[in-house]
């Protein structure tokens, strides 16, 4: 069975399901003991229980700030709380869901749009190994939609574009589509989405 946990370099572990008890797909557990976490709105306001923002931690466990650059640990710490980066909500009785990385938010026509929840989708599809989505510069929106997919045959785009369609609002659906050998991946193993940005971004000019 698969446990599923939060964790970084600055703080180590900090969220668990618990190894015997009420484990939640999709959820990387409560925090654990002498762990505190709050989720943050853009107007630096902890928002209610169930909204997606920031992920903050705070606790013995936090490291004290990288060394030689104090203005980036300057920048990544408000007081005691450290700004993981990540993207989450907390629920009533305290469980937390990682929605994705605040850098890979996407806004389009003024709306928040999270990777992850497209990424969902995708990845139920019938052929779809893995997939990323992205957000590149668009001359109407502030960003558009492209979604790149890893598949282990050659994919039916437009039948994956119309399961969007019936799981996702409208503009969440991505407007190009892309399919690769495999998604760009750096030492560790997570996907370059910043290349993937790159590659594509003149997709919509």
């Amino acid at each position: 069975r698969i446990l599923e946990r939060y964790g970084m370099t600055e703080t180590g572990m900090s969220c668990s399901n618990p190894l015997h008890g009420d484990r939640r797909a999709g959820s990387v557990g409560p925090p654990l003991p002498g762990v505190e976490v709050r989720i943050m709105g853009e107007d630096g306001e902890e928002l209610p229980r169930g909204d997606i923002g920031a992920l903050e931690v705070k606790g013995e466990h936090v490291f004290k700030g990288y060394w030689k650059l104090p203005e980036k640990t300057a920048s990544e710490f408000k007081g005691d709380w450290f700004i993981t980066g990540d993207m989450a909500t907390l629920s009533e009785d305290g469980y937390v869901s990682i929605v994705g990385r605040g850098k890979d938010l996407i806004i389009s026509g003024g709306l928040n749009i999270y990777p992850k929840e497209i990424e969902d989708v995708l990845n139920d599809q019938d052929g779809v190994v893995e997939s990323a989505v992205v957000g590149v510069p668009h001359p109407d929106f502030g960003e558009g939609i492209v979604a790149v997919l890893v598949g282990d045959q050659a994919l039916d785009m437009a039948g994956l574009e119309s399961a969007c369609r019936e799981k996702l609002a409208g503009f969440k659906v991505p407007r190009r589509w892309v399919q690769l050998q495999a998604l760009p991946r750096n030492t560790m193993g997570k996907v370059q989405k910043n290349l993937l940005r790159d590659d594509y971004a003149t997709s919509f000019s």
